[in-house]
């Protein structure tokens, strides 16, 4: 496929390739056409043959090229699966695009300090599990850093200390960014104000700007209550307000909802699987057991 493309990408092979298209040509009529002299053409035509574009036979004293169509449907299709995979309804690109929405409207309305202040956000999940198993997702460290970003990114730092006062350091890189050699894509601090295990969670969170200042305050609190009904699952309340917000800080307001949305879908999944892993020990006593 790179020597097909490399093939293609020049103005001139892709003229003979247009002409080629049309019905098969000789090397002289080829030049004559695409006004060009005959060796640059032949050498043009050699390039195209190898990459598999053309195929070609000697006639009396002229080469006749043509074109071979299953290249070029093996490009298209190619082309067509990434145009797809692209478009997917609710993929990474109609994230971005409405990202891209969100951005431009907050842009607009961030005209002077304090322009985002009393904004609220409000999320709501029903989550496998027992309270007390999504309290330790919410404040265990560890469990945290499997959830707390979106999608395209991960957790590269993080302190929470679950008490009252207690500090938070939030920083994370690029999902892809293996080695840590890319810049770091954010970082917040914060203060926990309210732990109440099982039941209640409320802390302060500031996302840092690249020059080190604070861009807005969030004051986070998190409820958690046993499912209605159900008796199964916990029904997850989550609350944003945002103070002390600056000009700068519109990029980050912009994806609150989906970041913070995204992050709440990793969480449930992962709650999800320990939640099944726990009962699938608790079927198996043998099991239990042996890793005591």
């Amino acid at each position: 496929m790179d020597a097909l493309l490399s093939a293609l990408a020049d103005p001139a092979r892709w003229r003979l390739v247009s002409l080629l298209a049309e019905r098969p040509r000789s090397v002289g009529v080829l030049a004559q056409l695409a006004d060009a002299r005959q060796p640059q053409t032949t050498k043009h035509l050699q390039i195209l043959e190898r990459a598999g574009v053309v195929t070609s036979r000697r006639t009396g004293q002229r080469r006749v090229y043509a074109l071979r169509s299953a290249a070029l449907r093996d490009l298209a299709a190619a082309l067509q699966e990434f145009a797809d995979t692209a478009d997917q309804d609710g993929g990474p690109r109609a994230t971005y695009d409405s990202y891209g929405v969100s951005l431009h409207a907050e842009r607009l309305a961030a005209q002077e300090p304090g322009w985002a202040d009393g904004r609220s956000f409000r999320f709501q999940r029903l989550l496998a599990g027992h309270p007390e198993l999504i309290w330790r997702h919410l404040t265990d460290a560890r469990l945290l850093a499997r959830w707390w970003t979106p999608d395209d990114l991960r957790v590269s730092e993080l302190v929470f200390e679950a008490r009252a006062g207690g500090r938070i350091v939030h920083e994370y890189r690029d999902a892809e960014d293996a080695d840590g050699s890319d810049a770091v894509a954010g970082r917040a601090a914060g203060i926990v104000d309210l732990v109440r295990p099982g039941e209640r969670l409320a802390y302060r969170l500031s996302p840092q700007l690249p020059d080190g200042g604070i861009a807005f305050t969030a004051h986070v609190d998190l409820g958690l209550k046993p499912a209605d009904g159900s008796g199964q699952g916990t029904q997850l309340d989550a609350h944003w307000r945002i103070a002390d917000s600056t000009v700068d800080s519109a990029d980050f307001i912009a994806g609150i909802e989906i970041g913070f949305g995204q992050s709440l879908d990793k969480l449930a999944a992962a709650i999800a699987t320990d939640a099944h892993d726990t009962d699938h020990d608790t079927d198996h006593p043998s099991r239990t057991r042996s890793a005591k």
